[in-house]
């Protein structure tokens, strides 16, 4: 019997070759216009290390060189170093024979036991009544990723939807659409964001630098809520931190990047 793969695990797939490489198909579905979400490359590179290595990615630094299209691309891996605690391994997403992401990964096994200690932002586990559906007519240009994506916008943040001018700080609620989140599509939700510049009435295309991101636990059933955060945007580029949390209160991501402000 075939086994049938939920909708983001089935876009993430990859097929190995038997050397470390991997080709995969980058899905029309997870692309803002043609050029496929950072967050989702990464998760589909990081699969490819978990099917080399049998481990779980811990920390992912990528560099985004060129932005890659929809369709085939092909995935390199190296295992540089393997440990009983940690390996390092590194990927490179290719497309027509160049480099578009170079990733460095550390992985291993994720905790499975409840935090010692934890200092996380107090935020309703489900998105209230008033929380704003990215899905909605009226705010779906923003949000390129609504069929794949189930995301609520806390209204109180988004001055944006008003054409108003506020602080680069958003909080928002995620899930796939027809499956549970696990621990690549936290990930991805490190990563899935509208851009906090809009509050600064800076709208157009915001494309990654650079995103380093920490996996820490498995999220459980339901809603992951995102806290985002800006600290300074100066000139052409701004930083974006993203805290992942799940419906248990369980941090599941903590990601950072830099990119560029329309």
């Amino acid at each position: 019997m075939t086994e049938v793969l939920d909708p983001f695990a089935a876009a993430t797939s990859v097929r190995s070759l038997g050397d470390g490489t991997f080709v995969a198909h980058l899905h029309p579905d997870w692309a803002v216009g043609e050029r496929p979400h950072g967050g989702y490359l990464l998760a589909l590179m990081a699969r490819a290390l978990g099917d080399v290595t049998g481990l779980a990615p811990l920390s992912i630094s990528a560099q985004f060189l060129r932005p890659p299209r929809v369709g085939p691309v092909l995935v390199r891996t190296e295992v540089l170093k393997a440990g009983k605690t940690v390996t390092a391994a590194r990927a490179q997403l290719e497309q027509s024979g160049q480099v578009c992401v170079d990733a460095t990964v550390t992985l291993g096994k994720v905790p499975e036991s409840e935090p010692e200690w934890s200092d996380l932002p107090d935020m309703p586990v489900n998105p209230p009544s008033t929380a704003i559906d990215l899905a909605a007519t009226e705010a779906r240009k923003y949000f390129a990723l609504a069929r794949v994506c189930d995301m609520r916008l806390d209204a109180s943040t988004a001055d944006f939807l008003n054409g108003g001018i506020g602080e680069p700080r958003l909080r928002l609620w995620a899930k796939p659409r027809e499956a549970q989140p696990d621990l690549l599509f936290g990930l991805v939700a490190g990563d899935l964001t509208v851009p906090v510049t809009l509050n600064l009435g800076r709208f157009g295309w915001a494309p990654t630098v650079q995103l380093t991101a920490l996996l820490r636990a498995q999220p459980a059933n339901g809603w992951l809520r995102m806290v985002v955060d800006c600290r300074a945007v100066h000139g052409q580029w701004f930083d974006e931190d993203v805290m992942v949390i799940d419906s248990v209160g369980r941090l599941i991501c903590q990601a950072r990047q830099l990119a560029l402000s329309p």
